[in-house]
């Protein structure tokens, strides 16, 4: 699809790479955009559509899916993340992470979908991470999650498929942004990410490696876990 005339819909749109697509797009043509937040009054974007959004709260999608009525693009990309231990951390955190980046935009696209089957040429996005691919330790939850997200959205490619919505993932490391504010390692930056994820889009890709990591780590898929992990090496 084009970005061009297209109407956008992006979750968690008022900071961090939310919003750096809600200025993309905005500067690719997009004739709206709606920059999605759970308080709507922090989107500083000039021209875009504030709508207020939590996507664990069911009654809040469906709210904003039927004020959001002309949808054709949906970038799903907020997030949650912690840093909570598998075995002895709180399960609420570990259900939270799971609720907002499984369910939540399991949730989101359920709520939209028949608003991009209206639309006709429309595509969704999914901003998943490198994490789906490979655990860091430190964030194990985050890790888990993303790995199911990345799952569903191979699942939601092929369910979108008979309505003509075409279904895009984002695989990205490190970025200059406040979730990896802690990270010392190299980051890329955001707004450039969000270029390429939506050239993706253009072009018809169903996924975007934004980085070469992201590479790499796929690359090693193929091979025995020892190969990620060296712990596991070290014996």
């Amino acid at each position: 699809m084009q970005i061009n005339g297209a109407v956008a819909f992006v979750t968690g749109g008022n900071r961090g790479l939310g919003e750096k697509f809600v200025r993309a797009l905005l500067d690719g043509g997009a004739a709206k955009v709606y920059a999605a937040a759970r308080n709507p009054a922090s989107v500083t974007v000039p021209g875009a559509v504030p709508i207020a959004l939590d996507i664990t709260d069911p009654a809040s999608v469906r709210a904003a899916a039927e004020q959001a009525d002309d949808v054709t693009l949906l970038i799903n990309n907020a997030g949650a993340i912690s840093q909570v231990d598998l075995l002895s951390g709180d399960l609420d955190a570990v259900r939270n992470e799971f609720e907002t980046h499984v369910f939540g935009t399991l949730d989101v696209t359920r709520a939209f979908a028949p608003v991009l089957a209206r639309g006709g040429d429309s595509a969704v996005l999914n901003v998943l991470s490198v994490l789906s691919w490979v655990t860091v330790p430190s964030v194990p939850v985050y890790s888990a999650a993303k790995s199911a997200e990345w799952s569903l959205t191979n699942a939601l490619r092929l369910a979108l498929r008979g309505q003509g919505t075409q279904v895009t993932g984002l695989h990205v490391g490190y970025m200059d942004t406040d979730m990896a504010a802690d990270v010392d390692a190299p980051k890329e930056d955001p707004a450039k990410v969000a270029r390429l994820a939506l050239d993706g889009i253009e072009a018809g890709l169903h996924e975007v490696l934004a980085d070469d990591l992201s590479r790499q780590v796929k690359a090693g898929l193929a091979a025995d876990p020892s190969a990620l992990y060296a712990e596991l090496a070290a014996g």
